[in-house]
């Protein structure tokens, strides 16, 4: 049975190269695995009142019934304001609660981070492992994926170009699935 990859976009935008990114690597899963691309459009923000009072709604019930079927996750994200974006946040939160019941809790991870700059989203990158840590996901810690000038890299159709990026990037899962492997017992 293969072990199923969520992969999640932390951006909303129509054209966002984390979207673009996460469906050149979904493209990329390897024998015995299979990627998951995670929408968190529907996604409302999190309030506890929710959970306290019963009244969960469906796209936070199906969001954490997802994610609670998958194996491992990747992070796709950008940087706003040198951390990660509201949406991806939010996510997470959804995810933690209620108390006791993280989907969270011992999923394998990994981080890619973009930026059309030269940073590469490396604040968001480091903002995201930390409350990964908290949450308990461990995250691979190599190679660490910072993508840089990520506005280049799409050619006119939305898809990733061959090149240096799209090499790096198939070593980058390559690792990734390596190191859930060694991190499962698989």
């Amino acid at each position: 049975m293969n072990k199923v990859i969520g992969i999640i976009a932390g951006s909303l935008r129509k054209e966002s190269y984390s979207k673009k990114i996460s469906e050149a690597v979904w493209a990329m899963a390897p024998e015995g695995f299979e990627f998951k691309l995670i929408s968190l459009a529907d996604l409302p923000m999190y309030n506890q009142d929710f959970d306290d009072h019963n009244k969960v709604p469906p796209a936070i019930t199906s969001f954490r019934d997802e994610m609670a079927a998958v194996d491992g996750v990747l992070f796709i994200t950008p940087e706003y304001n040198r951390s990660v974006p509201a949406v991806l946040k939010n996510a997470l939160d959804v995810g933690s609660t209620p108390h006791g019941k993280s989907i969270w809790s011992s999923k394998p991870g990994a981080i890619f981070s973009n930026s059309p700059g030269n940073l590469a989203a490396f604040g968001a990158n480091h903002h995201l492992r930390q409350s990964l840590v908290f949450l308990n996901v461990p995250i691979m810690q190599q190679p660490e994926v910072y993508i840089s000038k990520v506005n280049e890299l799409f050619d006119e159709t939305g898809n990733l170009k061959e090149g240096n990026t799209k090499e790096f990037l198939k070593k980058a899962v390559d690792s990734y699935i390596k190191w859930f492997k060694i991190n499962t017992a698989q």
